[in-house]
């Protein structure tokens, strides 16, 4: 175990390095690093502040990089507590999963690899970091997006480590399977393209000139990849955030320089969609629905056609949202080397179990949760299904906010906090 420590303005921050397994099930096997920092106010650095474990969204997430400024939800709960922010295996500076990794792989071995960091895998991680670093005394966790599904996975687990738990925008369904979830997704992917083509009716045109154009010329990216109609559409990831529909109408309305398009539009584009910083997101993402048997098996692609209208010929052009393709490991640079074993990983027939819903129906520890009515990318249905299947859980919804409310407003996680207060507050972290 690492520890390092230094104070930054506003900040008192210790890091954390610890080994641990790759594959939990063979612990005496191959070893990766986690990471995690601790924040405290520097005021209160000596106290015996509760400990709160942000648990990050993603697949393929590592924690946010505090700041004197944000993010919002950080500063509110500093004012209380000392924040873990880990880097979830294969991210930031736990040991990461990139191209040059997963190159190292044949297709089943790289399937075997991206399979040890699942959400499974991940709690167990998180148990060792608690028990080693911070004394096995239990924590609370604030959960975000993927977070909460983590969030149920550790509640299943071991719910003995937590005193409280509260989510923001993340509650799975209990039976995963990609292919409910995809049935959700791309109609609320569909509304959202409506709403923003009626706030911005002239970018319907603009959208469309833009694919024409890609799609009758040669269009290279500057990192040499070639742009297509499919890529550009994937830039609809942001359209379920709260300024997505201003980023990418910014993005577009700039996107010609005369009659071609412009270095400053292939430069975002690039950038928006090269999954550069997070490969996970694009090579587990369907995974983190497997359960028990049954093959993935590109989910997003198959369903695709029971909704014609996202086809690269429609007009208007409506961009994909949280959709992860098998085309993306050809057309992507950096996910090319991920291409056998994701598809390796797509056809796999069975996958270790997530959720334990008798433990969860059972479960004491006190659980928020915020429900955004609205949400793009976890279906506000199916999370109200799970959410009254689980023990001591109380939810809100709301469309005031979307998916990444927590990181626009404080007033989410003190929302969060105050629905568990109500009940008396968190477990005694020493019980």
């Amino acid at each position: 175990m690492i520890v390092t420590e230094y104070t930054i303005p506003g900040l008192h921050i210790r890091d954390h390095v610890v080994t641990v397994p790759l594959d939990w099930a063979a612990p005496d096997g191959k070893t990766i690093e986690v990471f995690a920092r601790e924040v405290v106010d520097p005021a209160r650095k000596d106290e015996a502040l509760p400990l709160l474990c942000f648990l990050q969204g993603g697949p393929g997430g590592k924690s946010p990089r505090p700041t004197r400024g944000g993010p919002p939800w950080l500063h509110k709960a500093l004012k209380t507590h000392r924040v873990i922010l880990p880097d979830q295996r294969g991210t930031g500076r736990s040991t990461p999963v990139d191209a040059a990794t997963i190159a190292g792989f044949d297709a089943e071995a790289g399937a075997d690899y991206l399979a040890c960091f699942r959400a499974d895998s991940i709690v167990d991680d998180l148990e060792h970091l608690r028990k080693t670093s911070f004394g096995g005394k239990r924590w609370q966790t604030l959960g975000q997006s993927y977070g909460g599904f983590l969030t149920l996975t550790y509640l299943s687990r071991a719910p003995e480590a937590l005193s409280a738990c509260y989510i923001a925008g993340g509650i799975p369904s209990l039976d995963p399977s990609a292919d409910e979830v995809y049935r959700h997704t791309y109609p609320r992917v569909r509304d959202k393209n409506d709403v923003f083509y009626k706030r911005y009716p002239e970018d319907g045109a603009l959208v469309a000139r833009i694919a024409d154009f890609i799609d009758a010329n040669v269009v290279l990216l500057p990192d040499g990849d070639r742009l297509t109609v499919r890529r550009f559409q994937s830039l609809g990831l942001d359209l379920g955030m709260g300024p997505g529909f201003e980023n990418i109408h910014w993005l577009v309305e700039e996107a010609f320089a005369g009659d071609r398009l412009s270095d400053q539009f292939l430069a975002s584009v690039m950038h928006l969609t090269a999954y550069h910083g997070n490969p996970l997101f694009a090579a587990i993402h369907e995974a983190i629905y497997g359960e028990g048997e049954g093959a993935t098996a590109w989910s997003a692609e198959r369903l695709l056609g029971e909704f014609p209208e996202f086809d690269v010929k429609a007009r208007p052009l409506l961009f994909t949202g949280e959709m992860i393709y098998p085309s993306m490991f050809e057309e992507i640079a950096l996910l090319r080397p991920f291409r056998a074993a994701a598809e390796a990983l797509a056809r796999r027939p069975c996958y270790s179990r997530l959720y334990d819903k008798d433990r969860l129906a059972a479960n004491t520890v006190p659980v928020s949760a915020a429900i955004y009515h609205d949400d793009m990318y976890v279906d506000a249905g199916l999370s109200l299904q799970t959410a009254r299947a689980v023990g001591n859980l109380d939810f809100w919804i709301t469309n005031e906010f979307e998916h990444d409310g927590i990181r626009q407003s404080g007033a989410v996680f003190d929302r969060l906090v105050a629905l568990v207060a109500e009940k008396g507050g968190p477990l005694n972290a020493d019980r």
